[in-house]
């Protein structure tokens, strides 16, 4: 199995990567092939596939932040099981990741991911790929070290339309386990320039930023 980068809407291995997304993500999640143009060829921004027989099946896609010295998983796809690909998606990510936080003459602070709550929402079926069932990422993501940080999340779609989606907990994984809390600051700036791409933000989106700039402190509890 191979990692491989993708820069370009025009490489093939993209247009697989984008089929499997649909397959798999509800369409509020996904975002447009074209608009994927300069997201690509952001080099902050890393896209990686897993391509077994010359077929991708699976992917992740995450940015490191020089200076906060923190990561963000956008994703991670599960297309096929019996392939340890969790394993083999997360390894390489934290080697690419620890390896760009070494560059930067840092030891890498954490991580955030946004994390289905299936105990909110059970409706997402993901494509019946039973490694995407939200149930048992929760599991894996908490095994990897993630925490839920205690507020109650929203985001706004990825279809920009202005609305608000639910159903999720924003979530860090942070590279000493005994860290219990995390700057507020430091979340809203990150949520703030994270959706930047997107224009239309629901106001309850505007009203949960707002609320996170009056603390200092966010707890990070059990996932």
């Amino acid at each position: 199995m191979e990692y491989k980068r993708i820069t370009s809407i025009e490489d093939p291995l993209f247009v697989k990567m984008h089929d499997l997304m649909k397959e798999v993500f509800p369409p509020e999640e996904v975002l447009e092939f074209e608009l994927w143009k300069e997201p690509l060829e952001d080099p902050g921004i890393r896209v990686f596939v897993a391509v077994h027989q010359d077929d991708v099946v699976g992917a992740t896609e995450y940015r490191y932040y020089a200076d906060w010295n923190i990561a963000m998983t956008d994703f991670t796809i599960i297309g096929r099981p019996g392939l340890s690909l969790g394993r083999f998606l997360a390894q390489n990510r934290e080697k690419d990741l620890n390896e760009l936080a070494q560059a930067n003459g840092k030891q890498l602070f954490g991580m955030f991911a946004e994390i289905y709550d299936p105990y909110q929402l059970d409706d997402h079926e993901f494509g019946g790929v039973k490694p995407m069932n939200p149930f048992v990422r929760r599991e894996v993501l908490s095994h990897l070290g993630y925490k839920r940080l205690d507020l109650s999340y929203i985001h706004p779609s990825w279809k920009n339309d202005g609305e608000a989606v639910k159903g999720l907990d924003f979530c860090f994984m942070p590279t000493d386990d005994n860290v219990s809390e995390i700057p507020a600051q430091l979340v809203s700036d990150f949520l703030t320039t994270y959706y930047s791409v997107l224009s239309n933000k629901p106001q309850e989106w505007v009203q949960m930023i707002e609320e996170i700039k009056n603390k200092s402190q966010i707890k990070l509890l059990p996932l």
